[in-house]
């Protein structure tokens, strides 16, 4: 049987005062999470405010993590650009170098698009690829990129690309829509991205899940996403979380249980939440869990 996907932190990026990438730091970070159970980290996702950040940055913080001993098979890349020649460019690099997945989400700059114009868009970016092309995971988040990938499409996808196309993260937050692309696509690695869904999705056949979470409770998230287990607490703060922007929400609480102010700087156009958010934030989190160790 082949070994289910488990679960990739969702990996924050920090910044320094000069609003460079504070690689050290990443690294840090990464191997902590690795150590606490994380099969692997995925690096430029949303929460790694991956749109912020170009390509030579990138090329630069993947060879860093392979020169710090962190294997590019348990490395993840997201891409999240809107020309296919970029998106390919990334993405070559990337899996050039080994990594185990990209993490490929639609274009998101033009609105109202069919379903043919984005298989066309992925098409594009997998023949400027070529043999290079695997171990797509294309990134469902609607909220964000106002792109949905919707059930029909993915399943035209995995029909035309079936040795590239191997995985979904859905971030829809969307329980009935998740549900339908577990029914309908059972053998592909379908990733839930809500936390709120992830146990169940997982008991229904989900593999595990690319987490925000996993930044700062990874022992807890992996049960989710391994085991399907529930577990309230977490279902709960994400509902405390969503109440905020949530990049720097997230970065928020790895300050906070790392105790490394660093986390709190993002990278325009985003603005970090307020002290009083983050202080909301805190105190919630403390009240489910009762300890700041990760």
């Amino acid at each position: 049987m082949t070994q289910k996907f488990g679960l990739s932190v969702a990996l924050a990026t920090p910044f320094d005062g000069n609003g460079d990438i504070a690689i050290e730091v990443m690294i840090a970070q990464a191997r902590r999470c690795l150590a606490a159970g994380c099969s692997s980290v995925t690096l430029f996702g949303t929460t790694g405010e991956g749109s912020s950040i170009g390509s030579r940055e990138r090329d630069r913080v993947f060879a860093a993590f392979l020169d710090a001993g962190i294997a590019a098979k348990n490395i993840i890349v997201g891409v999240l650009v809107d020309a296919a020649e970029d998106a390919a460019m990334q993405a070559d690099h990337a899996l050039s170098e080994g990594a185990r997945n990209i993490l490929l989400a639609p274009p998101s700059y033009f609105k109202n698009v069919s379903d043919d114009g984005v298989f066309q868009w992925f098409s594009a970016v997998f023949a400027i690829l070529g043999d290079k092309a695997r171990d797509i995971i294309v990134y469902n988040l609607p909220s964000l990129t106002m792109v949905p990938l919707t059930v029909s499409l993915i399943g035209r996808l995995r029909s035309a690309f079936p040795k590239i196309v191997t995985g979904v993260k859905d971030s829809s937050g969307d329980w009935p829509y998740t549900e339908s692309l577990l029914k309908a696509h059972s053998d592909l690695i379908i990733l839930v991205g809500d936390e709120r869904h992830l146990a169940k999705g997982v008991r229904l056949g989900g593999q595990g899940a690319i987490s925000g979470m996993a930044n700062f409770v990874p022992r807890d998230v992996k049960l989710m996403a391994e085991e399907g287990q529930d577990d309230p607490r977490i279902e709960g703060f994400v509902a405390e979380l969503l109440k905020y922007p949530v990049v720097p929400a997230v970065k928020a609480m790895v300050a906070h249980v790392m105790s490394e102010e660093i986390w709190l700087a993002v990278r325009p156009p985003l603005g970090s939440i307020s002290g009083e958010g983050q202080a909301q934030l805190v105190m919630a989190f403390d009240k489910l869990f009762q300890s700041k160790a990760a």
